[in-house]
């Protein structure tokens, strides 16, 4: 069945109910990938977007080879993929020889990096999020390469704008985006040396039903926990349309590679979140500090003049975050942190 906003379910049932509808491609995904040639390999596939949006790639383009690249140390990773269809590749992608051994795939979704726990040790931060883009981009200086980037390279923009579009200059605070935006200068230098075609994927705050801006949200309401407001205004966008977009990029590849925007097209306010949570769940949030009057806020306008608005809108996500959070289903238990202002993660 293809994703579609007529065949949305209500409610998502469980984990397996939540894998299939994130790995259900969308007819423009098809088209898109059809567009382009080429096995499809995916670095740093074992993260909490890599094994739906690598079995979303292979739902997509059966016919076609889907390779998942990772250190795989959490357990069940590999059989999950290669139930739904993808290969695996042990490799730790800090060792440039295992780099070097990689298939030159046509088509490269690269995911590898570090954000959680990136303040307890800045270097290896650095050297995930700087130096191994580097050691990729020079491996693979004939494929497409589309890089997980995030829309905190970005400064803090006023929230009665539209955020900031891929114009702006990167600008951030702290060291963790700092870093990212050190991971995006060396796909670019590399980029423009070789003329390798690509796209930076800013992504801001991908929801799914087991963790996400959302899910945080939601969890403080039921459990009766304080909200902080201070950093007040989020854009959020359901991981499925965030992995098609990610995978239609290769079809909208640029040389050099230039940064893409994807996320909600809404801005949409932490404060008015938590109450449709409340109501649902008939209890008032509990609300602390003040709304600043800027933000990390995106304009998406590019990605959806390319893709179109996301499959699944903010009511639905809302919708389905409640009924899960509301039955105590599983969480990842890795908070994304949206309130930090200061960059440290």
């Amino acid at each position: 069945m293809l994703l579609t906003r007529q065949t949305l379910p209500k409610t998502i049932p469980d984990i397996a109910a939540l894998d299939d509808l994130l790995c259900r491609p969308t007819q423009a995904l098809i088209d898109d990938l059809s567009r382009v040639e080429g096995d499809i390999m995916i670095l740093g596939v074992a993260g909490k977007m890599g094994p739906t949006l690598a079995g979303l790639a292979k739902a997509a383009a059966p016919d076609r080879r889907v390779i998942g690249v990772a250190r795989f140390s959490e357990a069940g990773v590999k059989d999950w993929l290669h139930a739904r269809g993808v290969e695996t590749i042990n490799c730790d992608l800090l060792d440039e020889a295992a780099i070097k051994s990689l298939p030159q795939a046509p088509n490269i979704v690269f995911m590898a990096g570090r954000k959680f726990g990136a303040e307890g040790d800045l270097s290896l931060t650095w050297a995930m999020n700087a130096h191994v883009p580097a050691l990729v981009a020079q491996a693979f200086p004939s494929s497409r390469i589309v890089a997980f980037s995030t829309g905190c390279v970005y400064p803090f923009v006023p929230v009665d704008g539209k955020g900031s579009a891929e114009e702006m200059a990167p600008n951030p605070p702290g060291e963790y985006a700092q870093s990212c935006v050190g991971r995006e200068r060396m796909f670019e230098y590399f980029s423009r040396r070789f003329e390798t075609p690509g796209r930076l994927f800013r992504l801001n705050y991908a929801i799914d039903m087991r963790y996400g801006v959302l899910h945080d949200i939601a969890t403080k309401v039921l459990a009766g926990a304080p909200i902080d407001v201070s950093l007040g205004h989020v854009n959020f966008i359901w991981q499925g349309d965030a992995s098609a977009q990610a995978l239609r990029c290769l079809a909208h590849c640029t040389a050099p590679t230039s940064p893409i925007n994807v996320s909600g097209h809404e801005i949409l306010a932490v404060r008015d979140l938590a109450a449709k949570f409340g109501a649902r769940f008939g209890r008032a949030p509990v609300l602390v500090g003040k709304e600043e009057p800027t933000a990390w806020l995106t304009d998406t306008s590019q990605a959806v003049g390319l893709f179109g608005q996301p499959v699944v809108d903010t009511e639905q996500l809302i919708a389905w975050t409640a009924d899960w959070v509301s039955r105590a289903m599983p969480s990842l238990g890795k908070p994304t942190k949206y309130e930090v202002r200061d960059g440290r993660y």
